[in-house]
């Protein structure tokens, strides 16, 4: 499943890094594709949306809005 987050607070490739590893703790198979200006973070993975919301919240940034889709 595809899901995508609206993050704030990032600001750098350290921000990128340090979201994607906070997602890959709960799913070390996710792809995660982050775009830093605009603040959008694409996950593929079969964790709950919460999970991975709480550990980007958990990262130190504000995940402002959640989309889920199917995969494909």
């Amino acid at each position: 499943m595809t899901i995508e987050f609206q993050v704030e607070g990032m600001s750098c490739q350290h921000c990128v890094a340090a979201v994607t590893n906070a997602i890959r703790e709960h799913d070390g198979a996710a792809q995660v594709q982050v775009d830093l200006a605009s603040g959008r973070v694409a996950v593929e993975s079969a964790q709950p949306a919460d999970t991975l919301k709480a550990a980007i919240d958990e990262a130190g940034y504000t995940v402002t809005a959640v989309t889920s889709g199917s995969a494909g």
